[in-house]
């Protein structure tokens, strides 16, 4: 019997991804790595989607293990049941937080896909790797100024936090496995926000902190953004595109060896984002030019302007994000297995107005 062995469940991408491949390979068993600390969340979430599904119900073993451990902290039994047939690995655990300290993402997010890739080489010298699924993301791109195509990756870009400098090194190390031989599909998404229909995501982050500014208003919203915003793109798809995406491609033969950049082949631009929030919520936008450096010091320096503002300053980097994306050969390989990216005038009243329904979400992502 094959095996799929899934990090980062129970969190959004593992608990939609897991079941949709237990359909799509039905004589597969699925082994979720959980840190100790999830592991009753990820029962939780099992029980959930078997309950959903019952025809893959016990087909998933939840093991005790952690990304940063040389072996995935997996014991020989564990190990040896993976390596003894077919094996696919979906590697999505990441540390998503952009203020984390170096040394937590670079262990993550680096050491934890080396020690992933070392697995998946094992693998491909043993029954055999069917495929390394590994989630990256389009800001491997650092704040490079053009246009970045899905094959980039070393353009002499800089980096502004830990976590696209992390994700960047976590991605060469999968590149260079391909490189030598391994199969691989690289899946890099961009900013991931609500369905597009339901508009439902798990945390509130990214353009979801300009969204509840503008919505802590009335009438007339005031939004500071830097200076060039209408000029600025702000790349955000939506979660069941993301998962549409890599669901269908997981399983495509042509998807081998490929980057695929999930991102919004045509995104709107910062200044544009912010009035179709304003338009959702009945709101007139009117914008107040401010340098984000200038804004990013108060919140993290002047009393009281980080409680009113309700932003980490580190997510103002991205309101003058200078890189666009190219996704024309992904557009053409998603078209291929029948999946297609909304516009975002198509899921913005979705995400507006599941944020405006549920005030309790929080920005926590787990690791």
């Amino acid at each position: 019997m094959s095996a799929v062995l899934f990090t980062g469940f129970p969190g959004f991408l593992g608990s939609s991804l897991l079941p949709r491949t237990l359909r799509r390979e039905p004589d597969a068993r699925a082994v979720a790595l959980v840190q100790q600390r999830w592991l009753g969340r990820a029962r939780e979430a099992l029980n959930a989607i078997e309950r959903d599904d019952p025809s893959i119900a016990g087909r998933t073993d939840l093991v005790v293990g952690d990304i940063t451990t040389p072996g995935l902290g997996l014991d020989d039994a564990v190990r040896a049941r993976l390596l003894d047939g077919p094996l696919e690995i979906f590697h999505l655990a990441a540390v998503y937080d952009l203020s984390v300290a170096p040394e937590i993402a670079w262990r993550v997010n680096v050491e934890g896909t080396r020690h992933v890739v070392d697995l998946a080489r094992a693998a491909a010298d043993g029954a055999g790797l069917r495929r390394l699924q590994y989630v990256s993301t389009c800001y491997v791109s650092g704040r490079y100024d053009g246009l970045f195509f899905e094959d980039d990756l070393e353009i002499g870009q800089r980096f502004a936090n830990h976590y696209d400098h992390t994700k960047h090194e976590a991605e060469r190390v999968v590149a260079k496995a391909r490189d030598a031989g391994l199969p691989v599909t690289i899946y890099r998404p961009s900013v991931v926000v609500g369905d597009s229909v339901t508009g439902r995501t798990q945390k509130f982050d990214g353009p979801y902190y300009v969204l509840q500014l503008l919505l802590r208003q009335r009438g007339t919203a005031l939004m500071p953004l830097p200076r060039g915003a209408a000029r600025v793109a702000f790349n955000l798809v939506p979660s069941d595109f993301v998962v549409d995406g890599i669901a269908a491609l997981a399983g495509y033969d042509g998807a081998r060896g490929r980057t695929v950049a999930l991102a919004q082949p045509d995104p709107p631009s910062v200044t544009r984002m912010c009035e179709a929030f304003a338009e959702q919520a009945g709101l007139r936008l009117r914008t107040v030019p401010m340098a984000t450096g200038l804004a990013a010091f108060g919140i993290d320096h002047v009393p009281g302007v980080g409680r009113l503002f309700k932003v980490p300053s580190s997510t103002l980097e991205y309101l003058t994000h200078p890189t666009l994306y190219d996704t024309t050969a992904t557009t053409t390989l998603l078209a291929e297995v029948g999946v297609r990216c909304p516009s975002f005038a198509e899921h913005v009243g979705p995400m507006v107005e599941f944020f405006r329904a549920h005030p309790d979400i929080g920005s926590a992502a787990m690791v």
